[in-house]
């Protein structure tokens, strides 16, 4: 059974759409973490889970989870400084 390579879209800083999802990349020691925010409408605050920090691969998992529905808006990914895009996480536009 073949999987599907998922696409990812690189957040840039600007203000996605409420609803989108953002995972952040970060270097924590020498690994790579990474927790999702969904964001809100304006009058309302983001939201932030898990609160402990993930492997790539569940975030991404979790992010999937959490991006179901009929308009599924894009998932975005934030990569902090020194962190570099694994082609086997999916591909990132």
């Amino acid at each position: 059974m073949e999987e599907t390579m998922h696409t990812y879209y690189r957040y840039d800083g600007g203000a996605p759409a409420p609803g989108a999802l953002i995972i952040k990349f970060y270097h924590s020691g020498d690994e790579i973490r990474g927790f999702i925010r969904k964001i809100a409408e304006t009058s309302e605050d983001d939201a932030i889970f898990p609160g402990e920090e993930m492997e790539p691969e569940a975030a991404f998992r979790m992010a999937e989870n959490k991006n179901r529905g009929p308009d599924k808006p894009p998932i975005f990914v934030e990569l902090s400084e020194g962190v570099q895009w694994d082609p086997a996480w999916g591909r990132l536009m």
